[in-house]
Order: C-alpha cells, then structure tokens, then sequence
C-alpha cells in the first residue's frame, strides 16, 4: 500500500494527556507516555505540554526509545486585532524547533473566535467568517507558508470542530484561495466527520494537498449523545466520542488505500482524545497499532 520508508506510523499524546484540557492525565508523566507509545509500535509522536522544551533534552528521550517528532502545533490569530507580528514570531519559534528535532511539518490553526476550548455547545457556535475575513486569514497562511517553504518545511493547516474552517465547504474554500505550493493540509478523519462530512470524498478531493495525516475515529452513538445535549467539545471528550482507528464507525481502509494511490508520504499519527481513567491510554494506541498493521501491512 504505502512505501514503508517514506510513510511513518505515529501517535499523539492526546490518549494520555491533553494540552487543550491539561487536567486531563495530569497523573501521568512524560515518561511514562512516551515509553507507551514506543511500546505500542509506533515511529513518532507530535509534541505535547509535558515534554521537554530544550530539544537535546527531549531529542535524548525519544532516540532512547526509538521515537521521532512528527509535529509541534502553532497557533495562528491572523483574524485577531494586533496579533500578527506575534503569529509569526510564535510559528517562527515552532518552525525552528521542528527543524532542529529533523521534522519536516508544522501544523497550524487559526484560533480567533475557537469555540472548542468554550464550555458552548460546539457546532451551533462555530465562528463563520466573511469574505474579506477569508482574504486575512489565506493572505497570512501563504505568508507563513513561505517561511517553511524557504527552510524546507511544509505548513500544514488543520481543520478542527470550533474554528473558521470546520467544514469540507470550508476546507475546499481554504484550499482554492491558498497557493498549493506554500499551504497544505493536515487531514483528520475525526473531525471531519463529525462536521457531517465524508472523510473519504476529502481524501478524493485533496489528496495531492495532504501533507500530514490525523487518524481519529468517532462512536457515533456517543456523538450523538453530546449533540442531543447540546454538549460542548470538552463534553464529548468526556463522554468519549473520539476514539482510536478501529475502535468507532469509520472505515480506514479505503481512505488509507486513496492516500497511497496519490503516492502519500509523511506522517499517519492515530489521535483520539480521551479521558485516561476511562480509557486506558497504552490498550488503545495497541489497538489503533493492531488495526493499522492489519490495513498497510506493518
């Protein structure tokens, strides 16, 4: 399916501790998560709050256990009054710590008006944007993502319930109104779906876009709970409405084998955002890791 040298099995820390919700795990050290992760099978791991800052510290760490950083996570305020100047600074920073850990991609998400860190209900309350709007935000996306192209990087945005782009109406319009060769895309199943669209019809869509790849996986059942209740994102993650690659409703298969037909290279890193006590961080990462070895073969 794919060539095993140019694609990379990863997990996020999200299964044991959370950077959105930091109570979330806080039990569990950095340690203990990663050491789980190498244990599980997996190549690599995007950077969380607990780990290390100084990049020989943590360089140290991960080459113990045979890990690698697939991404550090920026966040972008190119809608919000006077944040500019600090967006670029912060991605800058971002940028040159992946760089020196030997990464490749920085994700990036624009955070004005998110309402996933809200105790709201999620999707009701999503930001929409107007037109002039949507030329801030892609005018500073192709900015910054002529920063990472000139030092050899891939800017990567990740649609995320709660934000401007949530949606695959959102997504298209992202992709058609940024250059293709500066701004790429962090695909995530999960999310995707539960903005009412098909994961797969995207990965059809975009898939010569997609740089970085987010495998979540949804309890519909569950999803539908938090709706009902007009819950809001911490209140799905709670209830457990993310889950790991093999564990909820959608089929992986077919999105997987598109991605590989378009000649996919980079990161799978398997998320599901969990509470730990009840969902048992180093079973799921080795369920998600049994599942994808059964799709792409190791």
């Amino acid at each position: 399916m794919f060539d095993r040298t140019k694609v990379f099995l990863g997990i996020t820390p999200t299964g044991w501790t959370n950077d959105d919700f930091p109570t979330l795990g806080d039990d569990i050290g950095f340690e203990q998560c990663v050491s789980e992760m190498a244990l599980a099978g997996f190549q690599g791991c995007s950077v969380g709050h607990k780990y290390p800052r100084d990049p020989e510290i943590l360089k140290a760490a991960l080459d113990l256990r045979g890990l690698r950083v697939s991404e550090p996570w920026a966040s972008t305020f190119f809608l919000s009054a006077d944040m500019e100047e600090r967006t670029l600074a912060d991605f800058q920073e971002q940028l040159a710590f992946i760089k020196t850990m030997g990464g490749t991609d920085v994700v990036v998400a624009e955070q004005t008006w998110a309402v996933h860190q809200r105790p709201v209900s999620l999707l009701p309350n999503r930001p929409i944007i107007t037109d002039a709007e949507w030329k801030t935000l892609t005018a500073g996306l192709n900015r910054i993502g002529r920063i990472a192209k000139d030092a050899g990087m891939n800017l990567c945005y990740h649609h995320h319930l709660g934000t401007v782009v949530q949606s695959r109406a959102d997504v298209d319009r992202l992709m058609a109104e940024t250059d293709p060769s500066l701004v790429f895309l962090l695909f995530d199943t999960g999310h995707l779906y539960c903005a009412g669209d098909d994961p797969l019809a995207l990965a059809k869509a975009h898939a010569k876009r997609i740089k970085h790849v987010h495998l979540k996986d949804i309890r519909e059942s569950v999803w539908k709970e938090v709706q009902k209740q007009h819950g809001s994102f911490f209140d799905g993650v709670m209830a457990g409405f993310f889950t790991v690659p093999g564990d909820g409703v959608i089929d992986f298969t077919p999105i997987l084998q598109t991605l590989a037909d378009a000649g996919y290279e980079g990161w799978l890193m398997v998320e599901a955002e969990q509470d730990a006590r009840q969902a048992h961080p180093l079973t799921y990462a080795k369920k998600a890791r049994a599942y994808l070895r059964d799709i792409v073969g190791w």
